[in-house]
């Protein structure tokens, strides 16, 4: 899962940065409106967290843009303005969820995850392949109903592969969503996940393979 947090105090951004960084999901991180525009432009989300005061203006001005163009990636807005006119303002925007400072980071992720249980997030909450069952909102993974643990990157890889299992997922598509745009990776990291996944989901024989075709991608299949 791959988040845009658009957030220009720096302690705040860290902060949560590293919290839906240790509920599995790729976080990338603009400061301002006109780098978070760009990013939309960019990349694919699977939902906007969005300060309003942002250093070249109000931040729920992104909205419209977003929903103009055709981007209907839900965006919950953050924002100390927590008064109902504001709130009113921010969802006839176009906003689908409105969150006001302090919050509880616990009540960040509740509201994260039903909005992507919402129609218009176009999220399937549960995949299966073979006897293989991940539930995103949850971020569990499970064989014949028994947890299987993954690091975080390797979940990320599982997640990408199985929204298109059967079919081959591209390197580039990959490393979108398993790294941030500002990650350090090194040259063979992707394959190293990759690697180490493979050898758990045949350990665990869940009825599903994942192979490889060298510099253009990876699909995970089923198998008898």
């Amino acid at each position: 899962m791959r988040i845009l947090l658009v957030e220009d105090e720096p302690e705040l951004a860290s902060a949560l940065r590293t919290a839906l960084k240790r509920h599995d999901m790729v976080c990338d991180h603009a400061a301002s409106l006109l780098e978070a525009a760009d990013y939309a432009d960019a990349e694919s989300y699977d939902a906007i967290l969005l300060d309003r005061q942002l250093p070249d203006g109000d931040g729920l001005t992104l909205v419209p843009r977003l929903r103009a163009r055709g981007n209907a990636t839900p965006v919950m807005v953050l924002t100390a303005r927590g008064d109902t006119a504001d709130k009113v303002d921010g969802l006839d925007m176009g906003a689908d969820d409105y969150l006001a400072k302090p919050f509880a980071f616990e009540e960040l992720l509740a509201r994260l995850r039903a909005l992507l249980r919402r129609p218009a997030a176009i999220q399937a909450q549960v995949i299966r392949a073979g006897e293989l069952v991940l539930d995103l909102g949850h971020r569990e993974v499970s064989v014949r109903g028994e947890a299987m643990s993954l690091p975080r990157r390797e979940l990320l890889v599982l997640e990408a592969l199985m929204k298109r299992t059967g079919r081959m997922v591209q390197r580039a598509s990959l490393m979108e969503a398993v790294f941030g745009l500002d990650d350090e990776i090194q040259s063979n990291a992707l394959d190293t996940h990759v690697s180490r996944l493979r050898r758990k989901l045949a350990d665990a024989a869940c009825g599903v393979e994942i192979n490889g075709v060298r510099g253009v991608g990876y699909l995970l299949r089923e198998i008898a």
